[in-house]
C-alpha cells in the first residue's frame, strides 16, 4: 500500500501536479464565498485522486461527470468522484472512475477546449444530495450582467487554506470583449464571471467545477490571474459552445 503510494506521488510529480494543494494544475476554488450545503447544488462533485479531493466537477447523468480537461494528464492515475456530500474528503458515496475523455484539441491553443467527461464504473443513484445538471443548450448565449454561481471545496484567499466545508459565491457574466481587456487569447468556447473590483472568484483547488445560470451550468471552471483580484475575472470553458463535443462522446 506504500509502495502504491510512493509510485502515485511520483507519477503525480512527472505529471507537474501537487499533492499539496489538493488541486490540478492552474487550479481554481473560491474567494469571497460563504459555506454552503450539498443539497443546495447536488450536482456538484469532488473529483478525487488517491484519496483526496484533486478538482471539482458537475453530474450531468447516473454515469458521467462534467470537469476540467487540465485536471486530467495522461498516465492512468486512480481518479474517483466523491458524490453527495458538503465536505470534501468525507460523507456521500465514493465512485471510482472507468474512463476520462479529455477534448482532443485541448493543449493546442492555451486553455482552449478545457473540457473532460469522466465515465463511472458504477452509476449514481440519484438522491436530495445527488442529481445531475441541466446543461446549457447549444448555442446560447448569456447575457453580460447575468447572476451566476459557481461553487467549490478549497483555497479560501490566494496561496491561502483550503475549507472543507463546500462554498458558494456569485459573480456576474462579463461579456468576451471585456475579458479580452484582462488576457490574451479568449475565444468564443469561453465565457467570463467576476467583479472588476475584484473580491469574490475561483481559486486554487476547484478547477473543472460548474458555473450556472438561469438555473443551467454555462461554464466549467478553467483559469484566471491570481485569485479575485481586480480586473482580472475568472474564466470559463462554455457549456454552449462545446454542447456538441458532450453530446458526441456521452450521448446526452
Amino acid at each position: 500500500m506504500l509502495r502504491t503510494a510512493v509510485l502515485m506521488c511520483m507519477a503525480v510529480a512527472a505529471l507537474g501536479f501537487n499533492l499539496d494543494r489538493s488541486n490540478g494544475p492552474d487550479g481554481r476554488i473560491i474567494v469571497g464565498g460563504s459555506d454552503t450545503d450539498i443539497t443546495k447544488y447536488p450536482y456538484q462533485v469532488s473529483v478525487q485522486l488517491v484519496g483526496s479531493h484533486w478538482c471539482g466537477g458537475s453530474i450531468i447523468s447516473a454515469d458521467y461527470i462534467l470537469s476540467a480537461a487540465h485536471c486530467f494528464g495522461y498516465l492512468p492515475l486512480p481518479y474517483s468522484v466523491r458524490v453527495g456530500s458538503s465536505v470534501r474528503n468525507q460523507g456521500g458515496t465514493v465512485h471510482r472512475i472507468a474512463e476520462y475523455i479529455v477534448h482532443k484539441q485541448y493543449g493546442t491553443n492555451g486553455h482552449d477546449f478545457d473540457i473532460a467527461l469522466l465515465r463511472l464504473e458504477t452509476p449514481i443513484t440519484f438522491s436530495a444530495a445527488a442529481q445531475p445538471v441541466t446543461l446549457e443548450a447549444q448555442g446560447d448565449v448569456v447575457a453580460a450582467g447575468t447572476p451566476a454561481v459557481v461553487t467549490g471545496w478549497g483555497d479560501l484567499e490566494e496561496k491561502g487554506a483550503a475549507a472543507d466545508i463546500l462554498q458558494e459565491v456569485e459573480v456576474p457574466i462579463i461579456s468576451n470583449s471585456a475579458c479580452s481587456e484582462a488576457y490574451v487569447g479568449i475565444t468564443e468556447r469561453m465565457i467570463c464571471a467576476g467583479f472588476q473590483a475584484g473580491g469574490y472568484d475561483t481559486c486554487q483547488g476547484d478547477s473543472g467545477g460548474p458555473l450556472v445560470a438561469n438555473g443551467r451550468q454555462v461554464g466549467i471552471v478553467s483559469f484566471g490571474r491570481g485569485c479575485a483580484r481586480a480586473n482580472a475575472p475568472g474564466v470559463y470553458a462554455r457549456v454552449a459552445a462545446l454542447r456538441a463535443w458532450i453530446r458526441e462522446n456521452s450521448g446526452l
